[in-house]
């Protein structure tokens, strides 16, 4: 099934066999572990050494797109642009930025598994609603033509991996000039796993 159905499998086999759950979504009463997960995706942005202009992430319910957005604005303050990616199928990030809260999103069926999500995490909505200056999101194929420019690069991505370069590769020109990103930006993109083999 998808994030939501695999969640609800996970949360009533704890339950049900008195096991501790590790998600990384949060829902009300259940924030600690996820705030935890959030701050080990940080490890991957220590690696930064030279500050960026703007962050390309992409974001399922949004915990690794949190811990972006708040490890950026902690470390280089508020001049790097954040930009959090979703498949326009599952845009829960997105239309609860619209609605100002979190909410259900509208889906369709995305190829874009992990990022397949419908609702955002709490923690992770509460934080990018305030540190994430866009939402965008993009089509699978767009994703897959992303992951086919980087491979070509040498950059071996899944098409989830690459969706915050698709999301890079899908502005408009005015939406690129909004945001100042120009010859001279200094893009990050999170690359987050490597091609699915197929079975």
């Amino acid at each position: 099934g998808d994030y939501d159905a695999s969640l609800a499998a996970a949360l009533h086999a704890s339950q049900e066999h008195g096991w501790r759950l590790v998600a990384d979504t949060s829902w009300e009463g259940y924030d600690d572990i996820p705030l935890d997960v959030m701050r080990g995706y940080t490890v991957l942005f220590d690696e930064i050494e030279i500050p960026p202009t703007h962050v390309f992430v992409q974001a399922g319910v949004g915990g690794l797109a949190a811990a972006a957005a708040g490890y950026t604005r902690d470390r280089w303050g508020e001049q790097p642009t954040i930009v959090v990616v979703e498949p326009d199928g599952a845009p829960c990030l997105l239309e609860s930025a619209r609605a100002g809260r979190p909410v259900h999103a509208t889906g369709s069926p995305t190829r874009l598994g992990r990022l397949d999500c419908l609702e955002p995490s709490l923690i992770a909505f509460d934080l990018l609603s305030r540190q994430a200056d866009l939402f965008v999101t993009v089509a699978d194929e767009q994703a897959a033509q992303a992951a086919a420019l980087l491979a070509e690069r040498g950059v071996a991505l899944s098409e989830c991996g690459a969706a915050g370069a698709a999301g890079l590769l899908a502005l408009d020109p005015g939406t690129r000039e909004a945001i100042a990103l120009g010859p001279a930006a200094r893009v990050l993109l999170v690359g987050t796993e490597g091609p699915v083999e197929p079975k």
